[in-house]
């Protein structure tokens, strides 16, 4: 789990950086979020085995999920740097750092929301099995990713 938290803020981080870039460095990083994004695809479709039908179903849901949680996860980590260097947390006050708390509370109980409504939608797509495999395997897909990163970085 930590290593999942790990990828998911260097990926986030990478992705803020990219879009503060400009040229080369941008397309760089696009490319490599649009290479990881297919290789996602294919590799949840063959793990879920899903059929074809299924795939046309589930891949909008899935997506529009995916951007919405990106979309709070961007919210709550800009808020959260904005608000907090690490020399700054000690000098917050405190209805400071409890207004923080509170709307660190909000973003994560909009998330828990978003995925109980993505969880429901699927249910009138894929069968429930398929969906509690989806969990697995985006954790597989996800350890996969960071451990061909390790080994990349290793290997330089």
């Amino acid at each position: 789990m930590k290593n999942y938290l790990l990828f998911i803020v260097s990926l986030f981080l990478t992705s803020i950086f990219s879009f503060g870039q400009n040229g080369p460095l941008r397309e760089h990083f696009k490319q490599k979020k649009e290479k990881i994004k297919a290789l996602k695809v294919a590799f949840i479709t063959t793990e879920l085995d899903l059929t074809s039908d299924e795939a046309v179903k589930f891949w909008p849901i899935y997506n529009a999920f995916e951007d919405k949680q990106q979309e709070i996860k961007k919210q709550k980590f800009k808020a959260y740097l904005e608000r907090t260097d690490a020399n700054l947390i000690d000098k917050l006050s405190e209805k400071d750092a409890a207004s923080l708390l509170t709307q660190m509370e909000s973003n994560e109980d909009d998330l828990f929301q978003l995925k109980k409504k993505f969880i429901s939608s699927l249910k009138g797509v894929l069968p429930s099995n398929k969906i509690l495999k989806l969990k697995k395997a985006e954790e597989k897909f996800s350890k996969k990713l960071l451990q061909q990163y390790r080994d990349k970085k290793n290997n330089r």
